[in-house]
């Protein structure tokens, strides 16, 4: 893997990058191979340096958030490496395919860490519209006629935001205005008299370790069985699947179907088909290890 170090901007990866081959599938699906039956440390380098630009421009992806690019890639060649560690060549998917989802999880999971837990919220729909309402906002400004043009969303943006991301119009206008807001640390004195810190000021709501712990065996459990319900899948109805439910944001139905030269219908068809499977092993493999009844 290259060296990060923060002298390095997005543009060397990518030039990096491209000094390493793409790989033809029957090579690719031989060095896995070799890694994953004899742990070969050759094959293993040379299947992560082809996919270098995949990180990349995932990578790409995030730099509006305001944080170092060689720290985007870093952890975005983090989670391609931990990828490596659970890819099944056997299982027919190109590494990418996998990759791709480890990838942009790692580099998101980095950014949700950056930011103030208090800026962002911790829920799945504050996630999402964090995630979401840059580029949708991008997108909108970008349709309109300039006038509010790197300013704040119109009302009628807000409105379509909230719809699009299914979170209401107080989630959009409040998460805009955090993303807007000036970054501090926690660390800052509050008082120069008493020298508080404004960290001092928060409750603090975790779990203790027990509970902690207790949650994150339930988690992993929980990732092991969704990680084995994928394998229930066929290719293009993994691929699908991850393009419309996991994916940031999602592939359209028509997106979707142009790619795979099908209809709109019989994308939606393949997708509900995905998720249904995977529902029901998840259930059937829940119920044998005692977490659900």
């Amino acid at each position: 893997m290259p060296n990060l170090g923060d002298e390095n901007s997005l543009s060397h990866f990518v030039l990096l990058a491209k000094k390493f081959p793409i790989l033809e599938p029957d090579e690719e699906f031989k060095l896995a191979k070799r890694w994953h039956e004899e742990q070969d440390e050759e094959s293993a380098h040379a299947l992560l340096q082809s996919h270098l630009r995949l990180v990349a421009k995932i990578a790409s992806g995030y730099r509006g958030y305001g944080l170092p690019a060689h720290d985007l890639l870093a952890e975005g060649s983090i989670g391609m490496m931990q990828a490596l560690k659970r890819f099944e060549p056997d299982k027919g998917f190109r590494f990418s395919t996998y990759a791709m989802w480890w990838i942009d999880a790692t580099i998101k999971e980095y950014i949700l860490k950056s930011w103030s837990l208090v800026k962002i919220g911790t829920t799945a729909s504050q996630k999402k519209l964090f995630f979401g309402l840059r580029a949708l906002k991008a997108k909108l400004m970008g349709q309109g006629n300039g006038e509010n043009r790197g300013g704040a969303l119109s009302e009628e943006m807000v409105k379509e935001v909230s719809q699009k991301l299914n979170v209401t119009r107080e989630d959009v206008i409040m998460m805009e205005q955090r993303m807007q807001g000036q970054e501090f640390s926690l660390n800052s004195v509050l008082n120069v008299e008493t020298g508080g810190e404004w960290q001092d000021w928060l409750l603090d709501e975790t779990d203790n370790q027990e509970e902690s712990f207790a949650h994150q065996q339930e988690f992993e459990k929980r990732h092991a069985l969704l990680k084995e319900a994928f394998q229930t899948l066929e290719k293009r109805e993994f691929a699908v699947f991850m393009a419309r439910r996991l994916e940031e944001p999602p592939k359209t139905l028509e997106e979707l179907s142009e790619v795979y030269q099908i209809s709109r219908e019989r994308v939606r068809q393949i997708e509900m088909k995905a998720f249904e499977k995977i529902q029901k092993d998840v259930h059937k493999s829940a119920k044998k290890i005692g977490i659900l009844n």
